[in-house]
């Protein structure tokens, strides 16, 4: 099973699962054109070295090590980061090797909030703002469709329980 179905309990599904907004990915995929294009230059500029092979394979190793750094890691984090809202709680998972989560019950959290500057109207995306019974607001950034998001968990709360599932569920 993929997260977040293994962490489903007995009659809990998910309403809702999201990754950050798209935006993110903007930066990474301009250094991936920058450093294949500046590669590509410096290669053609070696071509008529005497020692043209050892500095290719230097080209090839901080290329390499600037894609990893600059283009595959913040690819990673955006793939392994979930915001996910299901029938009794909202989840929120992030992390390649070292994965932190937060988990609130629907029936802790008070108010939900949303704050989008002008970039973010234009995208889409928002920061998501959760004050729960936990002593600080919680601001998760970058919610893709923010204000569906904040509608759907401010609904979840305010069902109560034996109105959410006919069926009793």
């Amino acid at each position: 099973m993929a997260y977040p179905d293994d962490q489903l309990g007995e009659g809990e599904h998910v309403l809702l699962h999201r990754h950050p907004h798209w935006k993110l990915l903007v930066g990474p995929l301009f250094v991936l054109v920058v450093v294949l294009a500046g590669a590509g230059f410096l290669a053609v500029l070696t071509e008529s070295l005497a020692w043209r092979t050892p500095a290719r394979a230097a080209l090839a190793v901080i290329g390499g090590v600037l894609l990893l750094w600059l283009v595959l890691s913040p690819l990673l984090r955006w793939r392994t980061t979930h915001f996910v809202v299901t029938s009794h709680r909202l989840m929120i998972r992030e992390g390649v090797f070292t994965r932190s989560g937060v988990h609130i019950p629907l029936g802790r959290i008070n108010s939900v909030r949303s704050r989008r500057g002008l970039l973010d109207r234009l995208l889409g995306s928002g920061t998501l703002i959760v004050e729960s019974a936990s002593d600080e607001p919680l601001e998760f950034d970058d919610i893709p469709e923010v204000d569906r998001v904040q509608s759907l968990l401010y609904g979840a709360v305010e069902e109560e329980p034996d109105d959410r599932y006919p069926d009793g569920r």
